[in-house]
C-alpha cells in the first residue's frame, strides 16, 4: 500500500477544521451555564422538607414556594419526608439527580447530625451546595407562667444554689433548643436537668401542667400559650429581640454578651447541581425575601427574613458544625 502525503494546502485545512471543532467544543461549553440559567427550571420544582407537614419549617417552606412559583413560572411542589431527625429528607436530596428540580429547606439540624449522629449520616459540606439562608426564628426559654422562676436571673440563682435541680423540657435531644440550652449552662456556669420530648408540644403541655418548671422550644410553638398567659419567656437566645416580643430581653442583652441560638432555615441543592442554576435559585431567593408574603409569614411564626450572599450561608454551616460538635461531645449528647 503506497502512503500518499497530504498537501500542505490539505493539511492547512485540516488544521483549521481541528481549530473550528474545538472553539465550538469550547463555545458550548462556554455558553452552557447561561443557556441553562435562561432554560431552567423547564418542569415543577420538588421542595423536600425534613419535618410534618403543619410545622414551622414547613409553613416557610409553603410560603417561599408559592412566591417562587409566581417569580419562576413552574409549580413548587412541597414533600414532607419526616424522620431520623432530618436525615431522611438530607440524604434523599444528596441521592437525587443534580438538575435543581431537588431542593431541601434545612434548619439547624444539617449542622448538628454530622456530629449528633455516628458515624456521620453525611457531609453537607461536601455533598450538598448552599443556596441561600431564608429566616431565623429564635428559640426562647420559658416558665410555667405561674409557678416558674420570675425573672433570668432568678432561674440563674437557683440553679447556681442548688445544682440539678431544675428540670427544663425540650422538644428531643440533639434539638436546636436543647443545644441551646447546653451552651446557655455553659455560657453561665450552671447545671439544669434536661427532660427530652418528643416534640414541643408535649413539652409545653407539661411545662403548663406543671410537671416541669421550664421548657426551651422556638418561638413559633410557644406563642399561643405566651398569648393566654399560661406560659413567659424569660428570655430569647437570637442576637436581636424578637419583634413579637419586644420586652423580651436577649440573653445577649441579661449579662451574656455575643450569645445566640437560633433556629434558622436554608435552601440547598445536591453538591453538583450546576452553578448557573445554583446562582438563579439564589437571586430568586433574594426576590422572594423581599416580598410582603415572606416577610409577613416569617414574622407570624416569630421570625425575620435573612437575605444574604451563599458564602455567609455556607460560613453558617461550618461554624455550627464546629460549635454543635463541641456541645455534642462536652455533653455526651446522644440522639433519641
Amino acid at each position: 500500500m503506497t502512503f500518499i502525503k497530504p498537501s500542505t494546502s490539505k493539511r492547512l485545512q485540516q488544521r483549521r477544521h481541528s481549530l473550528a471543532v474545538l472553539l465550538c467544543a469550547c463555545g458550548v461549553s462556554f455558553f452552557t451555564g447561561p443557556a441553562l440559567a435562561q432554560t431552567y427550571p423547564a418542569k415543577p420544582i420538588k421542595l423536600v422538607v425534613g419535618y410534618p407537614a403543619g410545622g414551622a419549617v414547613d409553613i416557610v417552606a409553603r410560603t417561599l414556594g408559592q412566591v417562587l412559583s409566581a417569580s419562576m413560572g413552574q409549580p413548587v411542589i412541597i414533600e414532607n419526608k419526616p424522620g431520623a431527625g432530618t436525615n431522611i429528607a438530607v440524604k434523599y436530596v444528596i441521592d437525587s439527580p443534580a438538575d435543581g428540580y431537588t431542593l431541601l429547606l434545612a434548619a439547624n439540624a444539617l449542622a448538628a447530625n454530622m456530629s449528633l449522629y455516628q458515624p456521620a449520616p453525611f457531609d453537607a459540606e461536601k455533598e450538598l451546595a448552599p443556596i441561600a439562608l431564608v429566616g431565623r426564628v429564635p428559640v426562647v426559654l420559658a416558665v410555667n407562667a405561674a409557678t416558674g422562676p420570675a425573672t433570668l436571673i432568678k432561674l440563674i440563682e437557683q440553679a447556681k444554689a442548688k445544682p440539678g435541680s431544675i428540670n427544663y423540657a425540650s422538644p428531643g435531644n440533639g434539638s436546636t433548643p436543647h443545644m441551646a440550652v447546653e451552651l446557655f449552662q455553659a455560657t453561665a456556669g450552671i447545671s439544669l436537668s434536661h427532660v427530652p420530648y418528643r416534640g414541643g408540644g408535649p413539652a409545653i403541655t407539661d411545662v403548663i401542667g406543671g410537671q416541669l418548671p421550664m421548657v426551651a422550644v422556638n418561638a413559633l410553638e410557644a406563642l399561643p400559650h405566651l398569648k393566654s398567659g399560661r406560659l413567659r419567656v424569660l428570655a430569647v437566645m437570637s442576637p436581636t429581640r424578637a419583634a413579637m416580643l419586644p420586652d423580651v430581653p436577649t440573653l445577649a442583652e441579661s449579662g451574656f454578651p455575643g450569645f445566640e441560638a437560633s433556629v434558622w432555615y436554608g435552601l440547598v441543592a445536591p453538591a453538583t447541581t450546576p452553578k448557573a442554576v445554583l446562582l438563579r435559585l439564589h437571586a430568586e431567593v433574594q426576590k422572594a425575601l423581599q416580598t410582603p408574603e415572606v416577610r409577613e409569614r416569617m414574622a407570624a411564626v416569630g421570625g425575620a427574613v435573612l437575605p444574604g450572599s451563599t458564602e455567609q450561608f455556607a460560613a453558617l454551616i461550618h461554624s455550627d458544625r464546629l460549635r454543635y460538635a463541641k456541645v455534642v461531645r462536652d455533653a455526651n449528647i446522644k440522639p433519641d
